[in-house]
């Protein structure tokens, strides 16, 4: 059975390939944000990679750690943690430097009514950042959204596509990237841009979205009939090797996993695994939200768990009645109303 020790247990076990890497990461890491759906794993990985790696350095987890099993699993571990609002610039600029930043501070639902919020935390929240550590290695996650929908005949987006994002949400995106390609356009400071396209934790991801309507019998859009989704415990380790890829002028990577998943062959899988028949709803159009993350996979490798394995793994957890998140993707949406 599936118990959220065993999950947390595979996403933080560090990979051969991470161990070695981290021995080359010079100084400290501090994660920006680090209470959300990703940041405690990601602390609490590259702790483990340090001490499989038997070297020294910290690992500072900063957040306002609204989350409760958030802030238990870093303290249970004994990641250190700061705790405040980054949004409030004097606290910002009181942390300590470091020669590392994952910056993961992004706010994406709620936007529609206000938006203004979303533009504070994605657009102006960067430039002060960018200013605080422009002296660092900054590995800044961004989104896939910033693309436009791609024909389903193009295999997806490249990083050198061009930006065309569809609502607010995807625009202060957008403007994240563009105050960290500043400071590395004007201060020299080293930045890799992580756009990401749906990790997958079992407690929250395009999968468990999926099977849950497939379970509850709520009617599945099929208008985004394919996507890309990614293990996160992958995901994870990429962004702390991309810290060993910065550069000025910035570099740009796509992640997410190989596969295009068709949104109704998925849904019929979890239905075979339920034992139900999946309910559609919509066209299925002959575009989506795709990219092509060719570029990851030759310079880190192929991700560690494959789709099927995945698929299975998020209808089990859903049998077992995992803890979930409450925090659904969206996957459906093609207007950019978040």
């Amino acid at each position: 059975m599936w118990t959220e020790e065993k999950l947390n247990g595979i996403l933080t076990t560090p990979s051969d390939a991470l161990i070695e890497d981290i021995k080359k990461i010079n100084g400290d890491i501090m994660i920006l944000g680090a209470g959300g759906k990703m940041g405690p794993t990601l602390a609490l990985l590259i702790k483990n990679a340090i001490v499989k790696a038997g070297i020294e350095k910290r690992v500072i987890a900063v957040s306002r750690f609204s989350d409760p099993f958030a802030k238990k699993l870093l303290s249970d571990n004994k990641v250190e943690m700061i705790s405040i609002d980054l949004l409030d610039i004097p606290s910002l600029y009181a942390l300590p430097e470091v020669n590392n930043v994952i910056y993961m501070a992004g706010r994406k639902f709620g936007t529609v009514g206000e938006e203004w919020k979303t533009w504070s935390m994605n657009a102006t929240l960067p430039a002060f950042v960018a200013d605080k550590f422009k002296k660092s290695n900054i590995v800044v996650f961004s989104t896939g959204n910033i693309y436009p929908i791609a024909p389903l005949s193009s295999g997806g987006c490249l990083e050198k596509d061009r930006a065309e994002p569809i609502g607010e949400y995807p625009m202060s995106c957008l403007a994240r990237e563009r105050a960290f390609e500043y400071a590395a356009n004007a201060y020299g400071t080293k930045v890799f841009i992580y756009r990401l396209s749906f990790a997958v934790d079992l407690r929250y991801g395009v999968l468990y979205d999926i099977a849950n309507k497939v379970k509850t019998g709520e009617p599945i859009y099929l208008g985004n009939s394919m996507f890309n989704c990614v293990w996160q415990g992958w995901a994870n380790e990429i962004a702390v090797r991309a810290l060993l890829h910065t550069s000025s002028p910035m570099n740009v990577m796509n992640v997410t996993g190989p596969e295009m998943y068709s949104t109704r062959k998925v849904a019929e899988k979890f239905g075979e695994y339920f034992g139900v028949e999946p309910v559609f709803d919509g066209k299925e159009e002959n575009s989506a939200y795709i990219m092509d993350a060719s570029k990851a996979f030759e310079t880190f490798g192929y991700p560690s768990v494959s789709a099927n394995t995945l698929i299975k793994w998020q209808a089990e957890w859903i049998k077992d009645d995992g803890r979930v998140l409450n925090k659904p993707t969206h996957f459906e949406e093609r207007q950019g109303q978040y």
